[in-house]
């Protein structure tokens, strides 16, 4: 058992054994991928909760390492609604990079410290199954080229390497009917994942501390919201951008099953933990009921 600093919250750390045998879906992503510090501190997190009884599934992003790659191709990057509009040859460089150095990066990561963790693409085993998704804006159907939307998970393999003290790092690549690859939104990969094995907890580590009513403003940071209040905010255009699809995917989850879904900021030492206490990062919620908003503290 590893040693956790004084920066984790007490109420978390006597909290975990609650969650021995139950699932947690890590959505790990954004730029603090390539934080060694954060990194260092999710990898101290796992561990913990792997030696207190609970089964981990990782679904890795990498957007900023793709960036990196296109950028130095010199080929244009462009989202529509937060999604990354994906030609053939950007399609190429995206699963090389997710599949190839950042699944494998992670996984090697997490290996070195003792940890079973098997990296694997959604094309394994038919382990994502999708179709091409489109945008719909201002009355027109878009076309963002080889972007999937998830249609089925292959449940029983997941399953599977969790009997055997596995933990899968998912690469969110998957493949339609025809075997035809997709970039797929890591956000909804966990989110599918997460319903499908109705998991406990669906952890979407972020380098955002969490959802504001007003994104320059801090003291507008929300600890919890609900539903409704997401369409609401969408709709006004008080959440836009990349916020739209993870809130998107969150409502997706808690719809197909995961018990319970929460933002987190990486960039915080310990936020796995630390999100089992209340007053951390940004709790997604079915109804509002007699919770009130109000700024995390």
């Amino acid at each position: 058992m590893i040693k956790i600093d004084k920066s984790v919250n007490a109420d978390a750390i006597n909290g975990i054994s609650q969650y021995k045998g139950k699932t947690f879906v890590i959505k790990y992503g954004g730029s603090i991928i390539n934080n060694i510090n954060a990194q260092k501190a999710f990898i101290e997190d796992i561990i913990h909760l792997i030696n207190s009884g609970i089964n981990i599934i990782i679904v890795h992003g990498g957007g900023p390492e793709i960036n990196k790659w296109i950028n130095k191709i010199g080929i244009k990057s462009e989202f529509v609604k937060g999604l990354r509009v994906t030609d053939e040859a950007t399609m190429e460089i995206v699963e090389m990079v997710l599949s190839g150095k950042v699944n494998k990066n992670l996984t090697s990561n997490l290996s070195k410290y003792g940890l079973n963790a098997v990296g694997i693409s959604g094309k394994d085993s038919n382990l994502v199954q999708c179709e091409k998704r489109y945008v719909y804006g201002n009355g027109e159907k878009v076309d963002i080229g080889f972007v999937g939307d998830v249609v089925r998970i292959n449940k029983n393999f997941l399953l599977t390497l969790l009997e055997k003290n596995m933990i899968p790092v998912i690469s969110p690549i998957g493949t339609d009917k025809n075997g035809v690859s997709y970039n797929i939104n890591a956000d909804y990969v966990a989110a599918f994942v997460s319903g499908v094995l109705k998991a406990e907890k669906l952890l979407i580590v972020t380098d955002v501390e969490g959802v504001y009513k007003d994104i320059n403003d801090p003291s507008t940071l929300l600890s919890s919201i609900s539903i409704n209040e997401i369409k609401e905010y969408s709709d006004s255009g008080i959440i836009k951008g990349g916020m739209l699809p993870k809130l998107e995917c969150c409502v997706e989850a808690l719809e197909k099953g995961a018990k319970k879904v929460h933002l987190v900021d990486g960039r915080k030492e310990h936020s796995l933990l630390n999100s089992i206490s209340k007053d951390f990062g940004t709790k997604i919620i079915k109804e509002r009921g007699i919770e009130r908003c109000q700024k995390v503290v």
